[in-house]
């Protein structure tokens, strides 16, 4: 019950609207085809099944459970995969939410059916009390609902007694519909469904009962389950069992093949249309629940009980790591297209993705931006996403706040939208810089999705990540999930901002950086991001290279590529007396270490450097092991302790890899995936 109600409280009906009409196509075909093709293979074999089964309600029953996918069960799953911000997830979410929808019309002809057999009266009772309950519930405790999240200050928590009373109110609900006659958990899913799901009141809900829910009371249920599943059970029975056996064979079978072939005809491509077949036959609670019920019914003996919930569980089983071979939701961000600072023109539009977790990330974002130098002859485009905890929902949300009218008013009242708005229009005027301004619900784990995927739509050059420095801070290791999956996935170049003061207003007129150059292709990238800082003229600009004594350690062709690009840049700022340009030579990591601490001596407002591909190892020998920050490198991490208490901040940047350059230490499973469909 409680598992029904807090699906319902993160299911939002209101993407049923917004569903495209893929997702209706897949849904009813998916849902009609099979439950038809299981009905013909029921009438075929009805002759060896029991009395009870061959009953039209019975029937009816049976088919519409094997054809129809249950938004509950598909959910946890797609979330356990990290599928739920993936073009995947989100049309598997929709296509079973119209699934669902679709599938309780059956289950209420199926119980008023089934009530009506013993008397037509009850039938005519089941359907009155479903409605009466129905309409109280959506039209009256809804209304209570929305007066407690008009009366929660913005902000602020749900007061706990509200919450106390919703969470009882999930046993009346119950109560009310055994005393009618409707299955007791239909009450639940109601309640929840007529609460608002995100927050307030929905993610409170979620956040102060999921947990026990799930890891305490859904284990009691599964147990449960177990208790009447007796696999000795089934011995001498297979001549009554095959029937239903064909039937739930064939209504999967015939589910994964018709929802493969609709998606592939409304041009899909063919991994996706079998990922998302694969995703749609999952099965779960939601039919151990309904196995139940009809075993309550006396619909169906514990044999039949027993070989419906093994088929359940290994349907699910052989299906979810299928899905993890077929479908790889990062394959689409590895491209062959050169998306970086380095191979952009000087001339040409630079777009870039800036990544908001919250108010404190906008001053060092903005005027890290500033000091960038956009120009009417090199504009900047900013993407600016602001990335926020799906809490107390199901399905991802997406905000284009430039398509959606309705969130103008909330934009006004936002600290975020209102800087992002100001800053556009002190550099905006001869087009020196647009904004355009997302906001994006998901979990943590697959906030890198939404990410890579609009970098990859806008054909950004560069992503800025905010980063946080402090164990005792939640937001360090939340935001570490989401800066080591963007590195690891962005279709291009990723910068990471350790602010400690850029975003203070500096009473300098000139603003001091350091650019530290080890070598290699980020190294590359970062000399050609502070070459467009080094244009800005209230930017001083201090360049060193480190070398290998003797140039041991070198790469033959980094070298090459190194030596180019740092000749072009010292020739180009060779007449700028802000920019200054420094070699050190280093045996080892320490004396790497003890070239940058020298630099201490100098303040500068930002270090930038390269994070890690291509350095010359010996330039790190010695130090692998001290480096804890696998997103900023070793040399990164180090300036960031180094500068510790101090308004420093750091830059790290890493430059696009296309697809084929990948590390090549990858898994045998990622290997046998690449070259699979």
């Amino acid at each position: 019950m409680y598992f029904l109600f807090i699906s319902g409280v993160k299911t939002d009906l209101s993407q049923i609207k917004k569903a495209g009409k893929k997702q209706w196509y897949i849904a009813i075909f998916g849902v009609s085809i099979p439950m038809l093709c299981s009905l013909f293979i029921g009438i075929g074999v009805r002759k060896s099944m029991k009395k009870e089964l061959v009953k039209a309600s019975s029937m009816l029953g049976l088919t519409s459970e094997f054809a129809i996918t249950a938004f509950p069960v598909i959910y946890p799953i797609i979330r356990e995969l990290n599928l739920l911000s993936s073009e995947i997830g989100r049309m598997a979410l929709s296509t079973a939410l119209i699934s669902d929808v679709i599938g309780i019309q059956f289950i209420v002809v199926f119980e008023a059916a089934k009530q009506g057999e013993e008397k037509s009266m009850y039938a005519l009772w089941f359907l009155i009390s479903s409605f009466l309950i129905g309409a109280s519930i959506f039209g009256g405790v809804r209304r209570i609902m929305i007066w407690i999240i008009n009366a929660t200050p913005e902000g602020k928590s749900v007061e706990q007694i509200y919450v106390v009373f919703i969470l009882l109110g999930v046993l009346v609900s119950g109560f009310l519909c055994g005393l009618g006659g409707i299955e007791v958990t239909n009450g639940p899913l109601w309640l929840g469904l007529a609460i608002p799901d995100g927050p307030p009141l929905g993610a409170t809900l979620v956040e102060k009962s999921e947990t026990i829910v799930m890891d305490i009371l859904m284990p009691f249920s599964f147990a449960y389950v177990g208790f009447f599943t007796d696999i000795s059970s089934m011995y001498g029975q297979w001549s009554h069992l095959r029937p239903i056996f064909l039937m739930a064979v064939t209504a999967y079978v015939v589910k994964i093949v018709t929802v493969l072939f609709t998606a592939y005809f409304l041009n899909m491509p063919f991994r996706d249309c079998l990922a998302l077949s694969l995703v749609l036959s999952l099965r779960g609670e939601v039919e151990f629940l309904i196995f139940i019920h009809w075993l309550d019914l006396k619909m169906i003996t514990r044999p039949y009980f027993t070989m419906l919930i093994l088929m359940t569980i290994g349907v699910t089983a052989i299906v979810t790591p299928l899905i993890s071979i077929v479908y790889d939701p990062t394959r689409p961000y590895m491209i062959h297209t050169r998306r970086n600072i380095q191979h952009t023109a000087s001339n040409t539009e630079l777009h870039i993705i800036a990544c908001i977790h919250d108010e404190e990330n906008m001053p060092g974002i903005i005027n890290l931006l500033e000091v960038s130098n956009p120009t009417t002859h090199t504009p900047f485009f900013v993407h600016a996403l602001h990335l926020m905890e799906l809490v107390g929902r199901a399905a991802p949300v997406f905000i284009d706040h430039k398509d959606d009218q309705e969130s103008d008013n909330a934009n006004s009242q936002n600290p975020i939208h209102n800087a992002l708005k100001l800053f556009q229009q002190g550099r905006g005027e001869e087009n020196m810089i647009k904004i355009h301004s997302y906001t994006s619900y998901s979990p943590k784990r697959t906030m890198y999705q939404d990410i890579c995927k609009l970098a990859l739509e806008m054909k950004a050059s560069l992503i800025i990540l905010p980063f946080y420095k402090d164990q005792f801070d939640r937001r360090s290791t939340s935001t570490q999930v989401v800066n080591s999956n963007v590195l690891k996935h962005a279709p291009c170049s990723v910068a990471i901002l350790v602010d400690r003061g850029l975003g203070v207003p500096m009473r300098q007129s000139i603003h001091h950086f350091a650019l530290l150059f080890t070598g290699g292709a980020d190294a590359r990238e970062a000399l050609s991001y502070a070459d467009r800082m080094a244009a800005n003229p209230d930017v001083s600009l201090t360049a060193v290279r480190f070398l290998s004594h003797n140039g041991e350690g070198d790469n033959e062709m980094e070298k090459k590529l190194d030596d180019g690009l740092v000749t072009w840049f010292w020739v180009k700022n060779e007449g700028n007396d802000k920019v200054i340009y420094k070699e050190v030579i280093v045996k080892n990591g320490e004396d790497t270490i003890a070239a940058i601490q020298a630099m201490k001596n100098e303040f500068f407002h930002l270090w930038i450097l390269g994070r890690s591909q291509g350095v010359n190892p010996v330039l790190l020998q010695g130090l692998t092991d001290w480096s804890d920050e696998n997103e900023l490198g070793v040399i990164g991490d180090f300036l960031v302790s180094m500068n510790s208490g101090t308004t420093s901040s750091v830059l790290v940047v890493k430059q696009q890899i296309l697809r084929g350059q990948e590390p090549s230490s990858i898994s045998f499973l990622e290997k046998f995936t690449s070259c699979g469909l």
